[in-house]
């Protein structure tokens, strides 16, 4: 009994509990000021908590399964947030799913990705990687994200920059086919390529001893646990969010833009707490990882929801979100191919991430 009182006075253990009991309460209400401002509080909180779960759990079972594994949670939950919406949001979620989609990979490819390689950078003076496995995550995530968020403004079997039933089908069944495959050849035929390089400097927890089996078991619950009070807890204020966009004049698009940041939160924590350990390579897995869960896992998933969903769904990208994506995609191949980057290479993709979301509340 003394343990667990022990265990549940952890505030990684109480916050993640909080956030669920919370929801429970507040779900399906419009949340008052004062409610909203505990929602925000609770959130963060359960942000926190799910980054520190993801590392203990990571931890244990070893690169490159940690980065995926808290990858693959976050993109589940964050499907299960879209869906949600554009189930109760009516005809205006019709580009909820892309929004937050191609939200969510200039996040990962530019701000996450970017702020890692200058915290790298300035701490050793070099951010040092595998160009091996990067290259191959981003020339998985340029592949899906052209696909599945290009394509649809060009094809013609449908007006408007949507997919027909069987254009659709084919795109879902190929994002998961190819996601499928980095997935083996990240964590079963070319490992190596996505761990950490050596450089001789000291790892902080490099000899650390890793948690106990029953320790990792009871982070993963409290990692799920965790992530759907953060996914949740943004479902409830996401009406907040709405409203608060709106009074100050900002276009209805810029919710996925919302979505997307809440969502990332953890990976973005974690991503930067691996770059201050010296360890740019997981920081890399981390963002290139979400971006690729995120198109490869969502798509399909919207695709089997578009059953029942009522409307038309619109995936295909703007003229100005086409140049944004092309510009990252180069410049991420230019940043990788030399398997080590300095702050102008950081500097540049935040510059991309600053240039996408001014352009988003601006268009």
């Amino acid at each position: 009994m003394s343990r667990v009182l022990a265990a549940l006075r952890s505030w990684t253990t109480s916050v993640p509990l909080v956030a669920a009991v919370l929801l429970a309460a507040v779900w399906g209400r419009h949340p008052g000021v004062f409610l909203a401002v505990v929602i925000a509080v609770a959130l963060a909180g359960a942000v926190l908590a799910a980054v520190h779960h993801a590392e203990v759990v990571a931890h244990r079972v070893g690169e490159p399964f940690g980065s995926l594994v808290l990858a693959v949670a976050v993109t589940v939950i964050e499907v299960g947030l879209i869906v949600t919406l554009m189930v109760s949001g009516g005809p205006e979620t019709a580009s909820l799913a892309r929004d937050t989609v191609f939200a969510a990979a200039m996040i990962t490819m530019n701000g996450i990705l970017g702020l890692c390689l200058i915290v790298g950078a300035i701490r050793t003076g070099l951010a040092v990687f595998n160009a091996e496995g990067t290259g191959a995550a981003i020339a998985t995530v340029a592949t899906l994200a052209t696909m599945c968020l290009v394509l649809p403004t060009f094809t013609t079997s449908r007006p408007g920059p949507e997919f027909s039933s069987a254009q659709l089908t084919f795109a879902a069944v190929v994002s998961l086919l190819l996601y499928g495959l980095f997935v083996v050849t990240q964590t079963v035929r070319h490992r190596d390529f996505f761990l950490p390089v050596e450089t001789g400097e000291p790892q902080p927890d490099a000899h650390a001893a890793p948690p106990s089996a029953r320790k990792a078991r009871a982070s993963l619950a409290l990692l799920l646990v965790a992530l759907i009070g953060v996914v949740g807890l943004a479902k409830v204020e996401s009406k907040s969010i709405e409203d608060g966009l709106s009074a100050i004049g900002l276009p209805h698009s810029f919710v996925g833009v919302v979505i997307a940041l809440l969502v990332l939160l953890p990976e973005t924590i974690a991503a930067v707490r691996a770059a201050m350990r010296n360890q740019i390579q997981i920081s890399l897995n981390l963002a290139l990882g979400s971006a690729m869960a995120s198109i490869g896992l969502t798509i399909p998933t919207i695709a089997v929801a578009s059953i029942w969903l009522d409307g038309p769904l619109l995936l295909g990208l703007g003229p100005t979100q086409m140049v944004l994506l092309a510009l990252t995609v180069v410049v991420s191949v230019l940043t990788v191919v030399p398997g080590r980057a300095t702050r102008l290479q950081g500097g540049v993709h935040v510059v991309l991430l600053a240039a996408f979301v001014f352009l988003a509340i601006n268009p």
